[in-house]
């Protein structure tokens, strides 16, 4: 395969005009990407709770509204029962009505239900159900609410509800996006030059970066003509193709300077770091993409989402480095070099030039010297670090998560505190009505005092009004009369006041209320419910296709039984900073005022197992150039702890800026308004930039000194045979001469053949000079 990649840069520019064609396409194709898009997804669709919503949804619409009018009289202080207010909220209502896609619109006007009017009398609502899917939702609204937002006669209209808040999080998600490619793109290309010294060389990953940016949005257009696609992937996608395009390039063209350093034939020095770095590039994508599959076992699409998304962009990130970056180093030839902006600022000519990662090699050596020390003092620090995970408390996202200058937020915090009732934690009952019972008069009064009676139930709804303690308590509105459909009555439950809607108390409820006979349960706690039942179920089997998936393939690039789990223990620990980062500042609230976001007090539930599954590809990701740095060098010269020291000192440089860039890709997705994607963001990056520094500076020293040289790559003979006929091998690389300026160069994108373990030498190769290049 990569010899036919090799064969491509005869015809450079034939190659780069079918990738600018392609480029273009996908860009055109995904230029309408997010119109696509979903913002739900967190609901298990085959749960109890989502099915009979809906069937709640088809027969009773007028009671599960999503559209919430906010009407406030124009003049201040006037009454909403003020005729002039009477006349414009009623006109209102009715062309609310007529609108094609509209149902079940109900007010305070029409229907004389207080629930709908603020205990002041200032304010009062009108409430309607947008029919059809969240695409057909999303287009009745656009349409609908501009003619009915701002003044409207005597009454100033603010427009809320659910599916307000899906439009208004797809607008905030697509404009973050646009703002957060503003600010990485730039930050990028400072670092790109500073780290390669020249600006014609550090355009060429960025351009692969943007390339890859206009195809994700292609990719994702295309993935949701088939399948629910969560708005949210947008951001990933483009953020994760960005970033690891960029660092692939980044290692591609690192290993072809030492190449072309050593061997005069251009073309030659490119076939071998095809070979070489090719492969690493292959194989760190296949990496990350196991890690996202596992997230297609989960039912949620929103979980979902990011694998169907992740996997072709990370997969089309290792082949537009090595399809596009190979004719580009063609054309330029030596001015690859060109543009070097740093030259100024380095030491006169004649001065000996500084050694590069020589600070990691004398980090790696004094680290070695006290195995132990460090060993068990990083891992009490980054367990420490991860403590206040142990109290974090999972929630569902709803309103909260949008910025506080939100309409749709401030009209759902306004109807929370101004209104009276919980609609927000209203548990909804479907019971069948056939046989006997329908002709049972007694049956719906029966059913809704037994219910009002049941411990931590403050009310029930029904179709002859609202029932409390065991008493009609209120008459019936319209919409309350329209409970009672084909076969079927809804009773909505309100638990009492002290009752969370997301807390032991509600979920004991809900059980209880699903031990009523043919009762099916939903409501936004019920919901919920199911979903971390599902996730919970789930869990281990992603975990469990993530670890074999990343013990064999680890043992396949390594050839190591012992060294796989090394890699599983360092990623599980490099997750720590992040856990407990996401629960200290997002749930606590520490630096809210910062980042600018309200504290929720809870965890979105799908969002750490997101996190844990990019995060830990990622993490592989780093793990594979650092490690096959070292077992190259091992095994040149047999010596276990110079090989941990010279691999740090090629590859530390190398893995930190890598790390670098991509945090930087992932702080732009972190700086959104929204603050599921703020923690998705910046706690990604910390871990990212926890693992390339913490991890690889200090553990992986550590725990590789304390094993030793034969325990780190032994395997029996069995599997080592099975590993030298199916394992993944770098072509070894080309002996360096030492009087190289460059000698010594590649940041550990190799991973020779393994060959049996040497065992101790009597003399070692002398460590050749380490290039001044990155």
């Amino acid at each position: 395969m990569f010899d036919r990649l090799d064969s491509l840069t005869a015809r450079p520019v034939r190659v780069l005009l079918v990738a600018a064609v392609f480029t273009t396409v996908m860009a055109v194709l995904g230029s309408g990407a997010a119109q696509h898009l979903l913002s739900g997804g967190t609901d298990d669709p085959a749960s109890e709770s989502v099915l009979a919503g809906e069937v709640i949804d088809e027969h009773f619409p007028g009671s599960q509204p999503n559209l919430l009018l906010l009407l406030t009289p124009a003049e201040d202080g006037a009454p909403v029962e003020h005729p002039d207010v009477v006349d414009s909220a009623e006109d209102l209502v009715e062309r609310l009505s007529a609108e094609e896609g509209v149902t079940g619109v109900t007010s305070y006007w029409t229907s004389g239900a207080l629930a709908l009017r603020t205990t002041d009398g200032e304010h009062a609502f009108v409430t309607a159900r947008i029919t059809g899917d969240e695409n057909t939702v999303a287009e009745t609204f656009a349409r609908v609410a501009p003619e009915y937002r701002g003044e409207q006669g005597e009454v100033t209209v603010r427009i809320g509800g659910e599916s307000a808040v899906r439009v208004e999080t797809e607008s905030t998600v697509e404009a973050d996006l646009v703002r957060g490619e503003a600010i990485a793109l730039p930050i990028t290309l400072l670092v790109l030059v500073l780290v390669f010294r020249s600006v014609v060389a550090a355009l060429i990953p960025l351009l692969v970066g943007v390339v890859t940016i206009m195809t994700a949005n292609g990719v994702l257009r295309i993935i949701a003509e088939f399948t629910e696609v969560s708005i949210f992937a947008q951001n990933l996608a483009v953020g994760l193709g960005l970033g690891l395009s960029i660092d692939y390039a980044l290692l591609f063209l690192r290993r072809y300077r030492e190449e072309r350093d050593a061997v005069p034939d251009r073309r030659a020095a490119l076939g071998t770091t095809l070979r070489t770095a090719g492969r690493t590039v292959v194989f760190s994508a296949l990496t990350v993409a196991v890690a996202l599959a596992s997230m297609l076992v989960f039912p949620q699409y929103f979980l979902r989402s990011f694998a169907y998304a992740g996997i072709p962009v990370v997969l089309f990130c290792s082949v537009a480095v090595l399809v596009l970056v190979p004719p580009l180093l063609v054309l330029l030839g030596d001015r690859v070099d060109a543009l070097d902006p740093t030259r100024l600022l380095r030491r006169r000519p004649g001065a000996p030039a500084p050694v590069p990662g020589r600070a990691w090699h004398r980090l790696a050596t004094v680290v070695m010297g006290r195995a132990p020390l460090f060993a068990v003092g990083t891992t009490v620090l980054l367990l420490l670090l991860a403590v206040p995970f142990l109290r974090v408390e999972l929630g569902p996202a709803d309103h909260r998560q949008l910025p506080s200058g939100s309409e749709s937020r401030q009209v759902a915090e306004f109807a929370e505190e101004n209104l009276p009732g919980r609609a927000d934690g209203t548990i909804d009952v479907l019971l069948p009505v056939e046989g006997e019972a329908a002709l049972d008069p007694m049956m719906i009064p029966r059913q809704a005092v037994e219910l009002s009676e049941m411990a931590g139930v403050d009310g029930v709804v029904s179709p002859l009004g609202i029932y409390r303690d065991g008493a009609l308590a209120y008459a019936p509105t319209p919409v309350d009369v329209d409970r009672l459909s084909d076969g079927h009555m809804m009773l909505s439950v309100v638990p009492d006041e002290d009752v969370a809607t997301i807390s032991d108390e509600s979920r004991a409820l809900v059980e209880e209320l699903r031990e009523i006979p043919g009762a099916r349960v939903s409501g936004t706690a019920a919901v919920f419910y199911d979903s971390q039942d599902a996730l919970a179920r789930q869990l281990p089997i992603a975990l469990g296709l993530i670890v074999a998936t990343a013990l064999v393939l680890m043992f396949l690039f390594t050839g190591s039984v012992l060294v796989p789990i090394q890699t599983l223990v360092l990623n599980t620990l490099s997750l720590t900073v992040m856990f407990g980062a996401v629960v200290w500042i997002w749930q606590d609230g520490n630096g809210s005022a910062l980042l600018g976001f309200d504290t929720i007090g809870s965890i979105e539930t799908t969002l750490p197992i997101l996190m844990f599954c990019l995060t830990f590809g990622l993490s592989m990701d780093y793990n594979i150039i650092v490690l096959s740095r070292i077992k190259e060098e091992y095994e040149r010269t047999g010596d276990h702890r110079a090989s941990v020291a010279a691999g740090l000192q090629r590859t530390g440089g190398l893995v930190t800026a890598a790390a670098l860039i991509l945090a930087v890709v992932l702080l732009g997705i972190g700086s959104s308004q929204i603050t599921n994607m703020q923690m998705l963001g910046i706690g990604v990056a910390l871990a990212i930039l926890m693992d390339a520094t913490v991890i690889r500076g200090f553990l992986l020293p550590a725990l590789m000194a304390m094993i030793g040289g034969r325990a780190t790559w032994w395997a029996p003979e069995p599997l080592r045979r099975f590993q030298r006929r199916f394992g993944l091998h770098d072509e070894p690389p080309a002996p360096v001469p030492a009087s190289s300026p460059d000698a010594g160069g590649a940041a550990g994108d190799t991973a020779p053949s393994p060959a049996p373990d040497p065992g101790p030498r009597t003399a070692e190769r002398p460590e050749p000079a380490v290039s001044d290049r990155p």
